[in-house]
């Protein structure tokens, strides 16, 4: 059971939306099976924006991806073209 969520909310114009998309699912396999503690990784889609919703076994673990070479060298990389703005980004522990 997951231990912890971080949420990664992303402003996209709705012509980037399948470009995005893509770039979740370009990753998703690679997150699952490098990062320490990754449980599962959503796409959550909504009229305003769009959330990814990634578990961990731990905050730490958390933590650790949103400073992993994964995480800033290529998603990030790969998202800057169809972002509106900064990402909001929460790390929730389950209570």
């Amino acid at each position: 059971m997951a231990k912890a969520y971080l949420e990664i909310t992303l402003k996209v114009d709705d012509a980037d939306r399948a470009s995005a998309a893509g770039v979740y699912n370009q990753y998703k396999a690679l997150f699952l099976e490098n990062i320490k503690g990754a449980t599962s990784k959503v796409l959550l889609i909504r009229t305003e924006d769009v959330q990814v919703l990634h578990s961990f076994e731990s905050t730490e673990d958390a933590q650790n991806y949103l400073s992993s070479e994964l995480f800033n060298n290529d998603v990030v990389t790969a998202l800057k073209p169809y972002l509106k703005d900064s990402p909001d980004v929460r790390i929730y522990t389950v209570a």
